[in-house]
């Protein structure tokens, strides 16, 4: 089966609940409306041969409603055909159902994508921190989390202080100069 002939038959399959096709260098991008996941989702694996979900992403478009996106990168290896699937988490329920049942992989991609963002997965088994504490209160991949972070009551976990941007980790410097040279580790004697 052909990309188009699979895109046909999903067009066929959902119609105008497929809301939105891009292409961009040999890659379909389909918007969909978090309702219509789960169904979209099992008739990619099962008719489809979308079997496998390469990425789970999320983006936090601060200021607009609702807020968060998350896209589902997904690979057909039978037929060598990438899809993306996106929708908006609505904001007045806040999450989106889970797919890992469907695709296992898509267990940790949202376990990550809560922790970062704050996104929950309606049905998740275990939908708990993966990078951050435990009781960690913040988002830090959202944009109003501030680049500096936030102080922290867990000295032996974390920095326990705001980090001062002028001079930290990952600031560099305003020149002229090469990316390389700009780069803060260039400019450290001790390295």
């Amino acid at each position: 089966m052909t990309a188009q002939e699979l895109f046909n038959s999903l067009e066929k399959s959902f119609g105008e609940r497929l809301q939105h096709k891009t292409e961009f260098r040999g890659e379909t991008t389909l918007r969909i409306a978090a309702t219509d996941l789960r169904e979209i989702a099992k008739f990619c694996r099962d008719e489809l041969s979308f079997d496998y979900l390469l990425d789970l992403t999320s983006i936090d478009n601060f200021g607009e409603e609702p807020r968060f996106e998350i896209i589902y990168h997904l690979y057909s290896m039978p037929h060598v055909v990438h899809l993306r699937l996106k929708l908006k988490v609505p904001k007045e329920v806040g999450a989106v159902d889970t797919v890992s049942d469907i695709w296992p992989t898509a267990n940790w991609h949202e376990r990550e994508a809560y922790d970062m963002m704050g996104i929950k997965f309606n049905g998740h088994p275990d939908l708990r921190r993966i990078l951050m504490w435990d009781g960690y209160p913040y988002y830090p991949l959202r944009k109003d989390f501030p680049l500096e972070g936030l102080p922290s009551e867990m000295p032996d976990v974390a920095f326990t202080k705001v980090t001062p941007m002028e001079g930290g980790p990952f600031v560099t410097v305003p020149s002229t100069a090469t990316s390389k040279d700009r780069e803060p580790r260039a400019r450290s004697p001790e390295l």
